[in-house]
């Protein structure tokens, strides 16, 4: 298929491995920076599917941790069977991700966040995607969420009842991040052609429009068993970017960039519907983040993401979400009034 994305003004080009170099089936890379207390769990899970150096590659790339020592639990837990990688100064996780990316010598890429986990069972199902749908460009599974003590609190949506390649894909991802990171198994090849993850990103839905460029492409595979864990924050440890909105303005930017070139994949008019979808998806999720901001008594960031959700939509569902959350506020605060 022709490539219609033209983002390499933005984009790093990863560039094909070496002729001559060994090159295993799998490239495991795992980006960290100030998560050591979870890297352990991190690459216990990967290291008790190892199939070993020849077939697996696995790497840890620290963006200048300050806070903790990631190689020490590298070498503690694996010795040298796991390489480590430390960027020379903090260049933020999208340039990270594309260190990650430049680094892979693999056929299959795995990007592992140093807080996330995989389950048994997910190189071999994720090999098998590949095995049974050669032209399949990614292949991802449901996941799990997970607190920050390691408590599972629910799980991603059934997108559909049987695994294979996931059909209409394309809308879907258009108007709903479905994946999550740990949860991705992308062809190196996929990357070679499209470039890395967007530079106009800093903090957030980099990889939203990364598996949107991919769903453009080439056919993905959904595997329905949920094999991927993926860690949740709490909201106290969001920062910044939700603080001040900068989240929601990252995704009015991944918007405007897949605008772009998703017309050379689609009709305008299904375009334009689905980034209206988008939008009233976008919107409800900054509102719920505003309710769980004044859950904790942050005001000004609460405000913050009710602005920005008002840039992405005011349609009759969005404003019925916002009345009702403003009503249960109201109502908490008014009873925790009267008990006091």
């Amino acid at each position: 298929m022709i490539n219609h994305i033209n983002n390499s003004k933005y984009c790093d080009p990863i560039s094909p491995v070496s002729e001559g170099t060994t090159r295993p089936l799998w490239s495991v890379i795992i980006p960290t920076f100030n998560c050591a207390s979870y890297l352990r769990e991190t690459l216990a899970s990967v290291l008790a599917q190892d199939p070993g150096p020849e077939v697996m590659q696995i790497e840890v790339v620290d963006d200048h941790s300050t806070k903790d020592d990631p190689e020490a639990v590298v070498r503690q837990l694996a010795g040298d069977r796991v390489s480590f990688y430390r960027q020379a100064e903090n260049v933020g996780h999208v340039k990270n991700f594309t260190t990650c990316l430049q680094r892979s010598r693999g056929k299959l890429i795995h990007l592992l966040h140093g807080d996330d986990c995989v389950r048994e069972g997910f190189y071999l199902k994720m090999q098998q995607a590949f095995d049974t749908q050669p032209e399949i460009g990614a292949a991802f599974c449901r996941h799990i969420f997970m607190d920050e003590t390691g408590h599972w609190r629910h799980f991603s949506d059934i997108l559909q009842p049987q695994s294979g390649v996931i059909d209409n894909w394309l809308e879907k991802i258009i108007v709903k991040q479905y994946i999550q990171t740990p949860s991705i198994v992308v062809r190196r090849q996929v990357y070679e052609k499209l470039g890395s993850f967007d530079r106009r990103f800093r903090f957030y839905y980099e990889d939203w429009e990364m598996w949107v460029r991919i769903a453009a492409q080439y056919p993905v595979w959904y595997e329905v068993e949920p094999l991927a864990i993926y860690r949740l924050h709490s909201v106290s440890n969001t920062g910044q970017t939700v603080r001040t909105g900068k989240n929601m303005q990252e995704v009015h930017c991944g918007l405007e960039i897949v605008q772009s070139y998703l017309p050379a994949y689609l009709p305008q008019s299904t375009v334009d519907r689905l980034i209206y979808a988008n939008k009233k998806h976008s919107a409800i999720c900054a509102l719920r983040t505003a309710q769980n901001m004044l859950m904790i008594g942050d005001i000004p960031a609460a405000i913050a993401q009710i602005k920005e959700a008002f840039k992405c939509s005011i349609s009759p569902k969005v404003m019925a979400y916002f009345i009702y959350f403003a009503t249960q506020a109201v109502l908490k605060r008014s009873l925790s009034f009267y008990r006091s």
